[in-house]
């Protein structure tokens, strides 16, 4: 999602303001535990 921040305006930029796009949720991936417990702030071991 984050790749796709200004992708409307740059696109609606280029064709002078003819196109549009759309996105449409693909699926869900798993995460490791060390990678969850940083987006939740739990600490994480360094060994």
């Amino acid at each position: 999602l984050a790749e796709m921040f200004g992708y409307s305006t740059r696109l609606r930029s280029l064709t002078q303001g003819r196109a549009s796009f759309t996105m449409h949720f693909s699926h869900y991936t798993s995460v490791t535990e060390s990678t969850r417990k940083i987006l939740i702030g739990e600490p994480v071991s360094l060994g």
